[in-house]
């Protein structure tokens, strides 16, 4: 992954050795993304809102709604489907 450059992670990956092998094998950077401890209602965590907005349009899909694929390959191609199709819907409305 060429363009990748750096990667944000849940509070619960935050081990040295995940940050080393990331760096060494992809030149990756990790970042952890935590919650406030002190906050004592909800609040928006930053980065992580981006990933469940992504999921929540991918479950809009029933064919992910379940994982029937055998091949990971599958299952990464009908995500790249999926995506190109909002990208397709939101272009068509610009247009």
């Amino acid at each position: 992954m060429p363009r990748l450059k750096k990667i944000w992670m849940d509070g619960s990956y935050s081990s040295k050795e995940l940050a080393k092998w990331c760096e060494q094998h992809g030149g990756w950077e990790l970042e952890i993304v935590e919650r406030d401890r002190e906050a004592e209602c909800f609040e928006v965590v930053p980065k992580r809102w981006i990933v469940e907005r992504i999921f929540e349009w991918l479950r809009r899909d029933r064919r992910l709604a379940k994982d029937y694929e055998r091949k990971v390959q599958t299952s990464e191609t009908l995500i790249e489907v999926s995506m190109v199709r909002l990208l397709l819907r939101r272009l068509g409305r610009v247009a």
